[in-house]
């Protein structure tokens, strides 16, 4: 067995990882664990942009306000104004080490997304997050003090102290085990400071835009180290998946009815009048009701955004890659109408941090989707999500030259990893059958919108498919299909319960039996192992 030692550990390669490995870089050696390669994230897919005031058409406070009137009363008001006042600074940042956003007329070109009152949202054409990563990329790997081990996936967390036998405050993180992906042996990754950043888990629903990559991990190692995770329930479905048979998430970025694009129902009409005065511009959780309750109301398999009333030069430049691929599949955006389901996108809740990202366990930290800052309340603006990444890598590496080292790992610490009688595989078929059956259970059970009686259900068979997958884990050597699957119940079991301990509707948590919002619940919803 291999045992790894570094200064820091970053767990995920999209933006907030990347950029957090840079900073760290300046302090020591850091070691960069990634699923796949270093380019596979949700951030790599992200199209829309990152929102920040940079206009002088534009204030900070508006910026705030919109923030915090789409977190329905759960933003933390203090994290928002930190985050958007430190929004330029970040900009100039992203721009210095190389990123491109689009211009006009020597300006950047600001785009208007849902929620947000001005024009506020840079973007590099509709691949911003893909052009981020580049530049974030090639800083990293010119970096001697950066190492990337590639098509490692994150086992556990490696603790000072048992979890169920010492709470976290008191316990200490001193690195993960990671597999091989390729040898099938579990490496030890040693570290003063770990840092997750390892994504959301869109893959626990049937329908995502998310990549295969993101499964949870951080969110279920951090749970099964017996710390807390917030606002679970908050999932937030984007309103415009490409629905297409060769394609199951394949984004239809927001942008394009921040231009103008008009949702329209099997017969052709605009439906949005009636859910909302916004219209097109409701924030997401809005339209992604409204969409769910026109299929339900019609029998239709998706509804159709139309673009086709805007130049069609116009929407070749502003959305390339967009147009590209939906003609590659035989649909022409300036003809014709894109049809599009809702899909599980976005995770509000996570990892409860604090406003440099620490977590309530000493030496571990969480940045990017996996955390819960108190950024996005009850429902995320559009775009501030690789905003939230990019504030919190810069002050989560602030914190952590700020802390110092732990020190070694004291004698008796479990840094070694031991398999005990655990056999290899012979019955795969459990893992794909659960993932199947966990994925559509959430879907149906604990989706857009959401019942006592379903929640119920949800939870009543989480708790057979979990058995079934404890009893598997520990039976059989580990592979990536076994970590995952074990990280994805994990998560399932946090959002039931989150979700039927809110008894009120409130962003993107709506339940027929409660539609209306109260004021008992105007707080975080906390889980945790220990049953909270």
């Amino acid at each position: 067995m291999t045992i790894h030692r570094h200064d820091f550990l970053v767990i995920g390669s999209g933006a907030a990882g990347l950029l957090a490995a840079h900073k760290l870089a300046r302090s020591g050696r850091v070691a960069v664990i990634t699923k796949r390669s270093p380019e596979v994230s949700n951030s790599n897919l992200a199209q829309g942009g990152i929102a920040a005031v940079t206009s002088g058409d534009d204030r900070f406070s508006l910026h705030i306000e919109d923030t915090l009137r789409t977190g329905a009363g759960l933003s933390d008001p203090e994290v928002v104004r930190m985050t958007i006042t430190e929004a330029p600074y970040r900009i100039a940042e992203l721009v210095d080490l190389g990123a491109s956003f689009s211009l006009r007329n020597g300006r950047f070109e600001l785009g208007l997304e849902g929620g947000h009152s001005r024009r506020r949202v840079l973007h590099a054409a509709d691949a911003t997050g893909r052009e981020i990563e580049r530049a974030l990329l090639e800083t990293c790997k010119a970096d001697r003090n950066i190492t990337f081990f590639p098509y490692f996936s994150a086992v556990d967390l490696i603790l000072r102290g048992r979890p169920a036998r010492t709470r976290p405050s008191r316990n200490a993180c001193l690195g993960v085990y990671a597999l091989d992906d390729r040898t099938g042996k579990v490496h030890s990754f040693l570290a003063g400071s770990t840092v997750l950043a390892s994504g959301g888990a869109g893959k626990v629903y049937r329908y995502t835009t998310n990549p295969e990559v993101a499964t949870g991990d951080g969110m279920a190692m951090a749970y099964r180290a017996g710390l807390p995770l917030a606002n679970m329930e908050f999932v937030q479905f984007h309103p415009t998946c490409l629905y297409h048979p060769q394609e199951k998430s394949f984004l239809i970025s927001e942008a394009l009815r921040g231009e103008g694009g008009i949702l329209r129902g099997e017969g052709g009409e605009a439906f949005m009048k009636k859910y909302s005065k916004a219209r097109e511009l409701a924030p997401r959780d809005v339209v992604a009701r409204a969409i769910d309750a026109e299929l339900k109301r019609t029998g239709a398999e998706c509804v159709h955004l139309d673009m086709t009333h805007l130049d069609a030069a116009f929407l070749k430049r502003r959305f390339p890659n967009i147009y590209a691929k939906c003609l590659s599949l035989g649909l022409d955006i300036t003809k014709e109408p894109i049809p599009v389901v809702p899909a599980a996108h976005f995770f509000c809740g996570g990892v409860a941090v604090d406003d440099h990202g620490r977590t309530a366990m000493p030496g571990l930290y969480a940045i990017g989707e996996v955390s819960h800052t108190g950024l996005h309340g009850a429902n995320r603006l559009a775009s501030n999500s690789l905003l939230e990444a990019c504030v919190f890598a810069h002050r989560a590496a602030v914190a952590i030259a700020a802390a110092g080292p732990l020190g070694a790992p004291p004698a008796g610490a479990p840094v070694r990893w031991t398999t005990g009688n655990a056999r290899p595989s012979d019955e795969a078929v459990i893992i794909k059958h659960n993932w199947d059956e966990i994925r559509t259970l959430m879907w149906n059970y604990v989706g857009i919108v959401r019942s006592d009686k379903r929640l119920e259900r949800a939870r009543s068979r989480m708790k057979v498919i979990s058995d079934e997958i404890v009893k598997y884990y520990w039976d059989f050597l580990p592979t990536r299909d076994l970590i995952e699957l074990r990280n994805l119940a994990c998560v399932a079991d946090a959002i039931i319960r989150s979700a039927a301990a809110r008894r009120e509707s409130r962003g993107l948590h709506y339940t027929v039996d409660y539609p209306g919002t109260s004021p008992k619940f105007a707080r975080p919803t906390m889980v945790d192992r220990y049953g909270k």
